[in-house]
């Protein structure tokens, strides 16, 4: 694929499984600039360049607003500097959230476990009284 070569909508969808009313979002919330030309959208590499990190950061759970400063960070003149150690806070924070929300999630399981393994005790002793009643 040219990588000057502008995208319609209809190829921005079909290169990224994204939906045209998602990249409409976008746009409404200028994380994305394409070209109008009436109603038609034409999508340039940036736009490209921007979608890729959009959605990789709302993959992570990063929010619409934090990627919005994020993609305007990257015009600083500072060899994206600024943009990458910002980045990186986030980042941090997010891998914070998540690794306790997954140790919120694993002992939550364990402790599902156990009351299953009670529960399954019972069942079966249960099951030996009919059993054995019968």
């Amino acid at each position: 694929m040219d990588t000057e070569r502008l995208m319609t909508i209809r190829e921005m969808c079909d290169a990224y499984q994204v939906t045209a009313r998602t990249l409409r979002f976008y746009e409404a919330k200028e994380l994305l600039f394409p070209i109008r030309e009436g109603q038609k959208r034409l999508f340039t590499r940036r736009d490209r360049a921007r979608l890729k990190l959009i959605l990789r950061g709302k993959r992570f759970g990063f929010s619409l607003e934090d990627l919005r400063q994020l993609l305007d960070l990257y015009d600083m003149g500072d060899q994206q500097h600024t943009q990458l150690v910002k980045t990186y806070e986030i980042a941090e924070q997010r891998l914070a959230e998540m690794e306790a929300r997954r140790d919120e999630l694993n002992q939550a399981i364990a402790e599902l476990r156990e009351q299953m393994d009670w529960g399954a005790k019972i069942i079966v002793s249960l099951e030996g009284q009919k059993n054995a009643a019968e």
